[in-house]
């Protein structure tokens, strides 16, 4: 007899689980098994108890799998917390531990808390946009419609403020397709799965904070955590799990039972056809059926219930298939999206390939590249909302946003939808779209005195160009300070773009602009009204864009190297050093070079506008702060910048904080740079002109670098330096510290006051403010506004690359081409021998 201590375990082993009942999960196994445990009671010990129930002992298994625990009080946490300690080898997870004991024959998953099998797609909850604590999102009307123009409909009205930032272009990114008609002939039956789970770009709860980089643990993941990857999935030694169905064995809806058929084909390696499909009923017969092979399945819904139930199953497959083929027809992109669903999850910017290849190792097929697209595509519309609704929740989150931060600048603009030469009032074409935050606006006035401007392409299902405005402090952090969703890089684009940046961030005189040589940013920084125009602010050319642009004329690593070598120069002496180098190679090459301004891409004609940054940071910017923003719905993008920046604020500014408590007085950057400068000052020699101490001579004993003139004027009353470095970096070169040293006086009232890590901590000391809930937000009454549907990617077809080649992206023509199909050398995919077998055919 048990002690007081000792409490009876019900063990349900086979069954399902009811989640949908009115007194919460109901297990339907009616024989469970009942074990006696004390809190002596070790995990070993309950898993060897159910094993020697069950008859099982000694069997082969996997030590642990997961299944669904919700977590709706303290209690539950604690529960969480339990199971952590006592199952340490168990990583955290908001999963709990179950473990598997396979009763033979069993069509459910069997464990400790069994759920019915196969589950193979879980019910995706739509969650908040990327970084937001709070949902920010509105489900405010659908989407459908043709289009045209209607005037600006929104427009905040910020604080003044100042702005600049730097960014770069360079962009090594899967082009990714759109969303078209499925390749894998999906049966009538193949609904959207699950998409009424997602129905926002935004949700009730927040994103895993996975922007920062890729998790790789869950793009190991065989399936979605705490749910098996459908009938015949391999577990972790390669051994087939559940095989076969049961009579009697439920589903949730008809997405998940549809889901488990189709994985199970795709495991046994056979093909079957769908002979009837509705919302009341499925059945499904092996493409062999009447030639040896009994194969059948009958599910229906019961509706009493809401669930979809196994009532006829004759099995298993009698029949073996006859040619090996490298693609599955069952493996369409619904069962593709569940399967990538984590990895997805994880990093919206995997690219497709990863996704293809993951899928292949599998299941062992290997889809099409499109079908991949279209199930990562399904899988972001149900983490992060619908693709279409997503252009209709930007007005709501504009005026949210707005309440959330009053300052916030977010101009919306759209144009008219036409339906038979007429306006149609009701509905509005999404056009462009600017925003920028007031910690923005008001950490600008402390950068340094640049902006980067540059662009990159959306990708998913419609296309279009996020353009950013970035800025970088004195701590040499890049910080974006504006944003703008347009059509594409076009001059009335940039147009846009630029007027509200110099409005409403960028308002200083004297700043400097780096850019690329695109067309559109010469004519809206050439407009008269713009702002732009000298003296009010300069131009220069990011000198990545330049050395591509001169690749392409003249081949070569050397010569490219010698370009760039001359532009970083920060003298006319060295300049001209590596310019004659350059001509000597090919006098066409500086003839080239020469019919660009010095002042746009050479560093000694700056007049030290560039405070030493020759390139634009939009890469960096993406990969560090915007990390797979380009791969989401519009609305859950613009949300992602408020949320990212958030954290960035919060995190940079407590690390400038922590250093000025520490008496810091100058950046982390600066220091580094005075004590590598301090290094080499020790062995010159100095000599003085003048009374007042600001005229010198430093002559070096040894050259400290690959192009020395010996010999140096430096100056501090002026801040100048032969070398170059004390005037393009705004702060004392090592020959200007040398004459500090002897002169007795200190380098600090020499160094540019961006520097100081009070200007630093200036720049993130206005925080942003936490979202407002969207119950709180004003109601919009304005036009539905939906995307263009011109901006939507091809249909059909591989779409094109939307990024622009260069000579390193050229591919190797020695590559044998191979065959879609079988992926076999010496035939394509339209003459491929597979396609006449009988595997082939058949409808599902």
């Amino acid at each position: 007899m048990a002690s007081e201590e000792s409490f009876g375990v019900l063990v349900h082993h086979r069954g399902s689980i009811k989640r949908k009942t009115r007194s919460g999960v109901k297990f339907t196994d009616k024989d469970p098994l009942c074990i006696v445990v004390k809190p002596t009671t070790s995990y070993d010990d309950l898993v060897r108890s159910v094993l020697m129930k069950l008859g099982l002992e000694g069997a082969k298994r996997d030590t642990v799998k997961y299944d669904c625990f919700t977590i709706g009080s303290d209690e539950d946490l604690q529960v969480m917390f339990l199971c952590r300690r006592q199952f340490p080898e168990v990583r955290g997870s908001n999963r709990n531990a179950t473990t598997e004991a396979a009763a033979a024959g069993s069509s459910s998953r069997p464990a400790v808390a069994s759920s019915s099998v196969p589950v193979y797609e879980p019910a995706v909850e739509a969650v908040a946009s990327p970084s937001f604590a709070v949902d920010l999102n509105d489900g405010v009307g659908d989407v459908v419609g043709s289009v045209d123009i209607l005037p600006n409909a929104l427009q905040g009205v910020p604080p003044v403020g100042v702005g600049d930032g730097v960014l770069g272009d360079v962009e090594e990114d899967d082009v990714e397709p759109d969303m078209i008609e499925d390749d894998s002939g999906d049966e009538v039956g193949a609904t959207e799965a699950a998409l009424v789970v997602g129905g926002s770009s935004s949700g009730t709860q927040q994103y895993p904070p996975h922007f920062s980089s890729l998790d790789l643990d869950a793009m190991r993941q065989e399936g979605v955590s705490g749910h098996s990857v459908g009938f015949g999935a391999r577990d972790a030694e390669g051994t087939a799990g559940l095989t076969e169905f049961q009579v009697g064995q439920q589903f949730q809806d008809k997405d998940e039972a549809l889901l488990s058929v189709k994985t199970y084909s795709i495991r046994r390696g056979v093909q079957y056809k769908v002979v009837e499909s509705d919302h009341r009923r499925y059945v499904g017969k092996c493409s062999e059926f009447g030639n040896g092979c009994t194969w059948l399945i009958r599910l229906s819904l019961r509706k009493r219930k809401g669930i979809w139930e196994v009532k006829r199953y004759n099995g298993p497959h009698t029949c073996l298939a006859t040619s090996i083929s490298s693609d599955h027809r069952s493996l369409d992109y619904h069962v593709i999206s569940a399967f990538v669903m984590p990895m997805v999850r994880a990093d919206a910017s995997v690219s497709i390939k990863v996704l293809l290849n993951a899928t292949a190792a599998h299941f062992g097929f290997r889809p099409t590249y499109r079908r991949v697209w279209m199930a990562k595509q399904k899988a972001i519309a149900l983490v992060y909302g619908d693709w279409d609704e997503s252009y209709n929740e930007l007005p709501r989150w504009v005026l949210g946003v707005q309440m959330t931060m009053p300052g916030t600048v977010a101009i919306l603009r759209t144009s008219p939808v036409r339906v038979s030469g007429q306006v149609d009032e009701s509905q509005a074409f999404f056009h462009r779209l600017f925003w920028t935050f007031p910690p923005l606006i008001q950490a600008f006035r402390h950068c340094k005195p640049l902006v980067s401007i540059d662009g990159t392409h959306l990708y998913g299902k419609y296309g279009g160009t996020l353009l950013i405005a970035i800025a970088q402090d004195g701590n040499s952090n890049i910080l974006p300070v504006a944003f703008a969703l347009v059509e594409g890089e076009n001059a009335e684009s940039w147009s846009f773009f630029l007027s509200h940046l110099r409005q409403h961030v960028t308002p200083q005189p004297g700043l400097l602009v780096i850019s690329d040589r695109h067309n559109g940013i010469k004519a809206a920084l050439e407009a008269p009204d713009g702002g732009w125009l000298p003296p009010s602010a300069y131009r220069a050319f990011c000198i990545r864009h330049v050395a591509a642009n001169f690749a392409l004329t003249f081949k070569g690593k050397d010569a490219r190297r010698l370009l760039v070598n001359a532009a970083y120069a920060k003298t006319e002496v060295e300049f001209d050093y590596w310019f004659d180098i350059l001509r000597s190679e090919d006098p066409a090459m500086c003839e080239w070079a020469n019919r660009i301004d010095y002042s746009l891409w050479t560093q000694h004609r700056d007049d030290g506008r560039r405070f030493g940054h020759m390139t634009t940071n939009i890469s960096e910017c993406v990969n560090s702060i915007l990390k797979g923003v380009r791969n989401l719905p519009v609305c859950s993008l613009v949300k992602a910048t408020y949320g990212r920046l958030a954290e960035l604020f919060v995190r940079k500014g407590r690390e400038a904080e922590a250093q000025m408590g520490t008496g810091q007085q100058f950046s982390q950057y600066l220091v580094k740079c005075i004590e590598a400068n301090l290094k080499n000052s020790r062995c010159f020699t100095v000599t003085l002109y003048d009374r007042d101490n600001s005229e010198f001579t430093v002559a070096e004993t040894t050259p400290t670098g690959s192009f020395s003139l010996g010999t140096y004027r430096v100056s501090l009353a002026s801040r100048t330096c032969d070398c170059g470095y004390f005037q393009a970096l705004h702060f004392p070169c090592q020959h200007a510290l040398a004459c500090c040293a002897y002169s007795r006086v200190t380098w600090s009232s020499y160094v540019h006051s961006v520097y100081q890590i009070s200007s630093v901590f200036r720049v993130y000391q206005m925080g942003f403010t936490p979202p407002i809930p969207e119950g709180f937000w004003p109601p919009y009454n304005g036009p539905t506004v939906i995307p263009d549907p011109a901006k939507r990617r091809a249909r059909e077809g591989r779409p094109r690359s939307t990024r622009i080649r260069t000579n390193m992206d050229e591919a190797d023509p020695n590559r044998p081409k191979r065959c879609g199909l079988c992926r076999q050398p010496g035939h394509t995919r339209r003459s491929c021998p597979q396609l006449g077998g009988p595997s082939h055919t058949g409808g599902q």
